[in-house]
């Protein structure tokens, strides 16, 4: 913390700021006093830069348990029983940006203690990562210390990493997102809040001793720019200990057994005084609390630093002031501390003392709810208006997709997925590297999908279309599996909100997420807001991550993207249009980051989707893969590299304009599935219940990929329905005969340029 300046500046508090806290408490406060205001009053916990506009977010649905406001968020499983899945997704930039690895380690660790303060076992954990230039240094460096801190910790606590992403542009060369999300199951009845309720119960923390690190994380470290200094920083970020989180997670889930237990928070960003005055602000109470008697792992530790620690592996724990042996005795069994600090009290301040000194005594709502929020100015620059660039076909459109599928945007993640454990618990169906991750509930035959997706350069390019966009390539990678999308939690990473142009994108962002949501009747149950991502003149793109569950009645009926069966045809569910807009084939290839991004068609996407999953749910399908980055030539490649009999397929594409417009273009509302012939009249009658276009492409078989193209629109290579295997075959050896040939690319090339592209 600088020494210099003014005292609300150290605090990160501007002027005005301490000024209003002066006049609510009539007084001004003391040292301890105001560094709790800046805690609670910053970017990072008040959201006071953008709660006004997060407001218009759809929160509501029949299957919410639990909407914005709680640890984390919780949605039915199914209408009709009991199981509850919570989840969330956070954010740790800028630690991870500081100190790579103990940064992704403390993010992962956090947000395990947001889904299990619930009182749902965490199963299953996602991220969603992006990085400069692999070939610079620094990148490469935040790269492998994000990879190792996830993997240490995520490996260590026994929760698999069953799912994410990674891109790599050079607006996050200084600044890395590390978004990570967790998903715990519980039963409805079984759901834990957050309050300080009941009037003399006890205050308890639990878990591991506090000490320095972390201290000033959320008012300093997470709410305002880098500059060059960065690693002086390094003690703002906090340490984790996976070991001490295993041990915390059973004892936590044994406590909840016990209706001793009235509330219980995480100690994360703000540690002790966030979870105090948050509890009690949301039970309407105060709460007291005696810092001496808080445990602490370093010598000499000021109340000033106890109370801003950002120590992991803690938690606040709510208990009924008669039943307190009952939580000594759990955390004693698991040698862990559990030590009474405080009492709930009628008063709704939070009160600090040291022993019989009152240091600091502050209304709970002051600190919770009466930071400013502000409308800041905002400029919306359209820059999805341009025209598409004028950039030369090329001629060997085979060796363009080669080097895309090599390119560490598209290239298989398996160097980076196997340093996790993603079969620890037995629950993973589904593993990295589909559309979705799958979870069987035991005990049952349903399952969770979830996945995890975001696309900065699309919403650099067009705010709100890129965020509906992101949206509906979450519903639809849910839908490919088979799963019924059933909310999300988001993580939105932008630069410095006192831009306006970033914060003209911001809002974009808001409502073109707030406007998918609702076409899709998706809800919003919680998320993060991570501002001041830039170093420097660089800021990141307005990226926003979507988190997204959805469940399956039948875990035996989830889908997964390779095909399977040599003999079955290769269909399209939804139509392609040839969009290259802000594509992976522009930025690739020809270096370029621009032209309109695509318009999304949700009456498109909810048909592909009724139709996929229902035909899923009938056991019609031998593999599904949705077509998003590097257009259906990628989408079908990697059909191909995840075929567990090492298949390939021949395909036939129809269509006007450009090819390269054809195979790489990205727009949504496609899907690429496979099945036997004889069930293509099954697939086709579900599609015209819901009036979406089914076309037939292919066949799998062989060792290569075989992409012809039908000039014009061409006839309707789809055979009359209930021909058999051998007519089909026929049939696409036909079009294939009239059709020019764009590519024959054997399958043994594609898996090694993919399996090498990124380490």
């Amino acid at each position: 913390m600088s020494e210099s300046g003014p005292r609300w500046e150290k605090v990160g508090l501007t002027e005005g700021e301490y000024g209003i806290i002066c006049r609510q408490l009539g007084r001004q406060p003391n040292e301890l006093e105001l560094g709790l205001y800046g805690l609670m009053w910053s970017e990072h916990c008040s959201y006071k830069s953008s709660r006004k506009h997060l407001a218009s977010l759809p929160t509501k649905g029949s299957q919410v348990l639990q909407g914005p406001g709680e640890n984390a968020g919780a949605v039915r499983l199914a209408a009709d029983e009991d199981t509850a899945v919570v989840f969330r997704i956070e954010s740790h930039n800028h630690p991870s940006a500081v100190e790579p690895v103990q940064g992704a380690a403390t993010g992962v660790g956090g947000i395990l203690r947001d889904v299990f303060a619930m009182g749902a076992r965490p199963i299953a954990l996602f991220n969603s990562l992006r990085f400069g230039n692999p070939d610079c240094p620094r990148a490469r460096y935040l790269f492998d210390g994000v990879v190792r801190g996830i993997a240490s910790y995520g490996n260590c606590v026994g929760v698999p990493t069953v799912g994410g992403e990674i891109y790599f542009d050079e607006a996050y060369k200084d600044n890395p997102l590390v978004n990570v999300m967790c998903i715990g199951i519980t039963t409805v009845e079984s759901i834990v809040r957050g309050r300080a309720s009941g009037v003399g119960n006890s205050v308890f923390v639990v878990g591991a001793a506090t000490g320095r690190d972390g201290i000033h994380g959320a008012s300093l470290l997470a709410s305002r720019e880098f500059d060059d200094g960065g690693e002086d920083m390094r003690p703002a970020v906090q340490v984790g200990d996976p070991f001490c989180e295993k041990l915390l997670i059973e004892a936590c889930l044994q406590l909840l057994t016990d209706d001793a237990v009235v509330g219980i928070n995480d100690l994360g960003a703000a540690g002790l005084t966030s979870a105090a005055s948050e509890t009690a602000a949301r039970a309407g109470t105060g709460i007291e609390i005696d810092v001496a008697r808080v445990p602490r792992r370093e010598e000499g530790m000021t109340p000033y630093e106890v109370m801003l620690s950002e120590s992991q592996e803690r938690m606040l724990v709510i208990v009924e002031g008669d039943r307190e042996q009952a939580i000594r005795d759990v955390f004693s069994r698991w040698e862990l501390e559990a030590v009474r600090i405080g009492e709930v009290i009628e008063d709704t301040v939070l009160r600090v003392r040291d022993g019989e000194q009152v240091l600091a005594e502050l209304p709970v709502d002051t600190l919770v709810d009466a930071a400013p929020a502000y409308c800041r100015p905002a400029e919306y620059r359209d820059r999805g208006s341009e025209e598409m660039p004028l950039v030369d076909e090329p001629e060997d459109l085979g060796a363009v997709l080669v080097s895309m599928l090599g390119h560490p945007n598209l290239c298989d993640r398996r160097s980076v997925y196997q340093q996790f454990d993603h079969m620890v618990g037995t629950n993973t169906v589904v593993s990295p590297g589909a559309d979705a991750a799958v979870l069987r509930v035991k005990g049952s035959r349903r399952a969770v999908a979830a996945t995890v997706d975001g696309n900065g350069m699309l919403c650099h390019l067009d705010p709100a279309r890129g965020a509906e966009n992101i949206v509906a390539e979450a519903y639809r990678n849910l839908s490919a599996v088979g799963a019924r999308p059933l909310g999300l939690s988001n993580c939105l990473n932008f630069a410095s909100p006192e831009k306006p142009e970033v914060m003209g994108s911001f809002i974009q962002v808001v409502e073109g997420m707030a406007r998918a949501c609702r076409k899709l009747d998706v809800p919003v149950t919680g998320g993060n807001v991570s501002f001041y991502n830039e170093t420097g003149q660089r800021q990141v793109y307005p990226t926003p991550t979507v988190g997204m569950v959805g469940g399956l009645d039948d875990v035996r009926l989830s889908v997964e993207p390779g095909f399977s069966s040599r003999g079955d045809l290769v269909v399209l569910v939804g139509r392609s249009l040839g969009h290259l807009g802000g594509s992976q084939y522009l930025n690739i290839i020809h270096q370029e980051v621009s032209g309109p991004v695509a318009e999304v068609d949700f009456s498109l996407e909810r048909a592909i989707s009724e139709v996929v999953r229902a035909a899923a749910a009938e056991g019609l399908l031998s593999s599904s893969h949705d077509v998003s980055d590097g257009g259906i030539a990628t989408a079908l490649a990697e059909c191909c590299c995840l075929s567990p009999g090492r298949l390939g397929a021949s395909v036939v594409l129809a269509g006007t304009g450009r090819s390269d417009a054809l195979l790489f273009g990205e727009e949504g509302g496609r899907i690429v599935v496979s099945l036997p012939p004889q069930r293509l009249p099954s697939l086709c009658r579900r599609a015209r219940k819901f009036d979406c276009p089914v076309t037939v492409l292919g066949m799998v078989g062989g060792k290569s990929l075989v992409i012809h193209r039908q000039m014009g629109e061409g006839d309707d290579i789809s055979p009359p329905a209930g021909s058999d295997s051998s007519q089909w075959r026929k049939h696409l050896q036909r079009a294939q005969m009239t059709a020019e040939k764009l590519m024959d690319l054997p399958l043994d090339k594609l898996m090694q340029v993919r399996e090498d592209g990124l380490i």
